[in-house]
Parts: structure tokens; sequence; C-alpha cells
């Protein structure tokens, strides 16, 4: 999946193999394949009226970008993560994230700030063209223009990312309170105001992190795996 063609909502052709891994992937987003959960490729290739071979390759894909993981002789499922990979992860969205917002207020052009600031009101209103996916911290992140930052967040790590932020902003009240606080931070950046830009970004991403840890539930025991295996 083109990550940049999928931010600016142009669409290119696809293969079948291509177009099933986003159909998976978007089940993955949407939390109808939630962390934990079986990825059941009989059930999966009956849904999508394919055979089992594209959705395998697609699972496969899925192992390599670390969404789907498979321990020998057990079934694939959506990676969960435990609390402390969790916090972990967060803790590297605030850093990262944090520096490049302030890189961003440095070298946004006001035409791009401009722009962001519209996508950001479209996006809250719904007002987006059908299909368009907007996704502010990956606009900030790439107007960062540090290619290590961009590589780090926007790569495969992306989507993994994507799952976590969305259990944060699943709540109606953390979904509101988030859009005040990207208006903050986009303030922040118009004004170019590089040092407040970072610690605000950085309190956003530290509170949503908070909320994900309060939100998911403890990673599945290894004596749960064990009992699945023996029963398989």
């Amino acid at each position: 999946m083109d990550l940049q063609a999928a931010a600016t909502g142009e669409r290119r052709p696809e293969t079948l193999g291509e177009e099933i891994f986003g159909r998976i992937l978007d089940l993955i987003y949407s939390a109808e394949l939630a962390p934990g959960m079986v990825v059941n490729e009989s059930v999966l290739a009956t849904r999508f009226g394919v055979s089992r071979g594209p959705v395998r390759e697609a699972i496969r894909r899925l192992q390599g970008i670390q969404l789907v993981s498979r321990e020998p002789f057990l079934r694939a499922r959506v990676v969960s993560l435990s609390s402390e990979a969790i916090l972990e992860l967060f803790q590297m969205r605030e850093a990262l994230e944090g520096y490049a917002c302030r890189l961003a207020a440095q070298r946004m052009s006001e035409a791009e700030i401009d722009a962001l600031i519209a996508d950001l009101e479209a996006a809250h209103s719904g007002r987006q063209p059908e299909g368009a996916r907007f996704d502010f911290h990956e606009r900030v992140v790439r107007a960062s223009g540090n290619s290590r930052i961009i590589d780090s967040l926007c790569g495969d790590l992306y989507h993994l990312l994507r799952i976590y932020r969305r259990i944060s902003g699943a709540v109606p009240e953390r979904k509101e309170l988030a859009f005040t606080e990207h208006w903050q931070i986009l303030r922040a950046i118009k004004m170019r105001d590089g040092a407040l830009a970072e610690s605000l970004m950085r309190s956003h991403v530290e509170r949503a992190g908070r909320h994900v840890l309060a939100q998911v539930p403890e990673t599945p025991s290894l004596a749960a795996a064990d009992a699945e295996k023996r029963a398989s």
C-alpha cells in the first residue's frame, strides 16, 4: 500500500494481492480484526471471494511489517503488544514526533500550513472526499523534511502506530480533545514557535499513550497460548 498516495487521496492500479492486503489492513485499522484476534485464511478468502493464495500472501506481508504474528503450530493473530511495549512505542513517538514538529514549524511554507489547516477542518467536520484519508501526524512528520524521522514513523512501523493511535481516538471525548490539541499544535507551527510546537506535540502523544494503556486489555498469557497449541 502506497502511504504517500493514500495521504493525498490518489489512487493507483493494484494487483489482487495488494487489494487483499489493503482490505485486511482496513479490518485491522477498524478493529474488526482487533489485537490478539485470529486471522483466519479460509474465512477471509470466503469473505473476499478469492482463493486462499492471495490471502496467504497478504498475511505474510502483514507478518513482515509486524502487524500479524504466528508462532510455530499456532494460528496467525493480529499482534497484541504488552503494556511495556506500548509504553516504549509511545515514548519513541513522543521524542521523534515532538522534534518533527519543531522542524515543521521551521520548514513548512505558509501555503502548506494553510492546506493542513483546511484539511484538519474538513476531516473534523466530515467534509473529506470519499475515500480520502487524513492523518495529521503523518503530515507533520513528512513536513519535518527529516528523512530519518520520516522513515522511522512513516515506514512499516506506521501501521502498528496507527492501530494503537486508533484505540486512543476511539472514545468520543478523547477524539474531540485530540482535535483541540491538533489545533493548538498547528497554531504554534503557524506562529513559527518550534519550541512550543514540540512541547505541545510531546504532551499530546504522552496523553494519548496514557489513554491507550488504560484502554488496552492485558496480553493473552502464555498458558492460554499453550492451551490453544494442545487443542490444535
